[in-house]
């Protein structure tokens, strides 16, 4: 077109509007979209959280504990040993190990040294259950009884009143009661508190609870004052509460993961994990 030939206004209008359009929705594309981009950026400047810890690997089967303490040998002398079957330790982290026959107990200071040894019979003592609680009492069953001793003299104190002898073992509580397991024609757990007095007895216990008899029983308790008795013939432990009840049982005859083959004797640590010993093998599990 010439110079002079110029487009009517309206023409031009017709233009613009459409352009103006245009441009405002790209605006309100970009600014609707902006949010978004925005969003996007922070999480990918975000710095990671921190990764979560491991899980412990799990116990492999048939592992074995840490050894932290190793002290003694065979023998007769001071500080060896011939037939240990018990150890107790007291508050103090005092260690006593009893020889099944003689009667001889030795002591020893919390890093496994000899301190002393002192005797509560002859040759024909038979040792059953050996406790301590946490002032250095010592508690030993032998000849149906149990009798109070001091654990670094041997000084007999004394023997926990009951009305017949039968107790196999014994083992002391937080509270500084005593759990025993008494046999005679049947299979009891008799609960005393910490000043020898009887609190309640588990009549069959074990027998009670299975069908079938139980002719030794050892025991231990939590720090809650859960009951856990240990059938050497019924191969299981056997669960008790505070008040005497019946909980559960756990284990079975057998050489399986949990199960027990000549089970001997029973702890529990601080953890409610119940730890048995065998003439074949030891291991836990929780109870």
């Amino acid at each position: 077109l010439s110079p002079g030939n110029r487009f009517p206004k309206w023409i031009w209008l017709a233009i613009a509007i459409p352009v103006f359009i245009l441009v405002v929705g790209l605006l309100a594309a970009v600014g609707i979209l902006a949010p978004a981009f925005s969003s996007a950026s922070r999480i990918v400047n975000q710095p990671a959280s921190p990764a979560r810890p491991p899980a412990p690997p799990k116990e492999k089967k048939n592992s074995f504990g840490t050894v932290l303490l190793d002290f003694g040998s065979e023998g007769i002398g001071t500080g060896m040993f011939n037939d240990a079957r018990s150890i107790a330790v007291d508050g103090a982290g005092r260690i006593y190990v009893g020889e099944y026959t003689g009667g001889r107990i030795q002591v020893f200071d919390p890093a496994g040294k000899f301190v002393t040894q002192w005797s509560i019979g002859d040759r024909k003592t038979i040792l059953r259950g050996l406790a301590a609680d946490r002032k250095g009492t010592v508690y030993v069953a032998e000849g149906g009884r149990i009798d109070r001793y001091h654990g670094e003299t041997g000084e007999k104190l004394g023997q926990i009143p009951y009305d017949r002898n039968g107790f196999d073992d014994v083992t002391v509580g937080a509270d500084g009661g005593l759990v025993a397991a008494w046999q005679s024609n049947r299979d009891d757990i008799v609960v005393f508190d910490a000043n020898g007095k009887l609190v309640r007895t588990i009549t069959e216990a074990i027998s009670g609870a299975s069908g079938d008899a139980e002719l030794a029983t050892r025991v231990a308790v939590d720090g809650a004052g859960f009951i856990y008795a240990l059938g050497r013939f019924n191969n299981g432990v056997f669960k008790f509460g505070r008040d005497g009840k019946f909980i559960n049982r756990f284990g079975g005859d057998g050489d399986q993961a949990g199960q027990f083959r000549a089970p001997y004797s029973i702890a529990v640590d601080g953890y409610g994990r119940v730890y048995v010993a065998s003439n074949v093998r030891a291991g836990f599990a929780v109870g």
